[in-house]
């Protein structure tokens, strides 16, 4: 019985997250995921063998992974980001490179696709202000402290996220 309802509960979950995704592919044919996405998907999906490719050679910036390190259980990362979009393929990656060599829980990262229209489901998009792409939305107690779009101010994304986090700490 109770393996049962574990299959249903799992059933219903795996509904779920996919009722909350859209896939289609743009003129280009690359394909777009509207919706939550995964960095496993991100991984293992040849439509975005990008992911991979852009995560070799990268060498994290000391200072944000510090900071990511000493501030991982206490902050949360909301990612969106375009599957067709260059800047996200470059950055995503080596964000995700970041987060793991500072020990940055997965279920600490939320992954939300957009379309060529920076539109996702549920207005999600619409609901964090959502402008360019990727951003990545860093988040503490349920609040906002930061945030990095694009390549940030100075074209250092993880320098940017580091100086988010220290700056929040001092506080």
């Amino acid at each position: 019985m109770k393996k049962l309802i574990f299959i249903a509960i799992a059933v219903l979950s795996v509904h779920t997250l996919l009722a909350q995704t859209e896939v289609s592919r743009d003129a280009e044919g690359n394909k777009v995921v509207k919706g939550f996405l995964s960095r496993q998907e991100l991984a293992t999906d040849t439509a975005f063998a990008w992911f991979n490719k852009n995560q070799k050679d990268y060498t994290p910036d000391q200072k944000a992974l510090q900071a990511i390190r000493a501030h991982k259980d206490s902050i949360n990362v909301i990612a969106f980001g375009g599957t067709w979009c260059h800047d996200t393929q470059f950055i995503l990656p080596k964000f995700f490179a970041l987060a793991d060599a500072a020990g940055l829980s997965p279920d600490r990262i939320t992954l939300i696709g957009v379309d060529h229209n920076k539109k996702s489901i549920q207005h999600l998009s619409e609901a964090f202000h959502i402008t360019n792409v990727p951003t990545l939305i860093v988040m503490k107690n349920g609040q906002e402290i930061g945030r990095v779009i694009e390549y940030g101010r100075h074209g250092m994304f993880d320098q940017e996220l580091g100086d988010i986090i220290n700056a929040a700490a001092k506080k």
